[in-house]
């Protein structure tokens, strides 16, 4: 939808650098959008000092996902929220492959 050169997604350039991370959540949130299925909000602490990109509730549920553009799997934000609140499940989002830890399911990122 935003008509990027498909060269700047695979390859990447210095616009894309700088944007990945936005560009990124944009396409998590689409494909949540697209499955209707659940109410997505959005959560920070007290003091701003931790953020969680999307926290969607499904079936009396508040599930925390994180999405990181690179296979960096630190997810300090998310360990915060997870110590303040011990949701069920947790979701981060990331470049690197799927595995569970804990209650933290690992999910890679597709673009097609």
């Amino acid at each position: 939808m935003g008509n990027i050169d498909i060269k700047t997604l695979l390859e990447g350039n210095t616009i894309f650098e700088e944007f990945k991370g936005t560009i990124t959540e944009q396409f998590v949130l689409q494909q949540m959008l697209y499955t209707k299925n659940f109410d997505i909000f959005y959560w920070s602490d007290e003091r701003s000092n931790a953020e969680i990109d999307f926290l969607i509730q499904h079936k009396g549920n508040a599930i925390p996902v994180k999405v990181k553009a690179e296979e960096n799997l630190q997810a300090k934000n998310l360990k915060v929220f997870c110590q303040k609140y011990n949701p069920e499940i947790s979701i981060r989002i990331s470049m690197s492959d799927f595995h569970k830890q804990t209650n933290i399911s690992l999910l890679k990122t597709m673009v097609y």
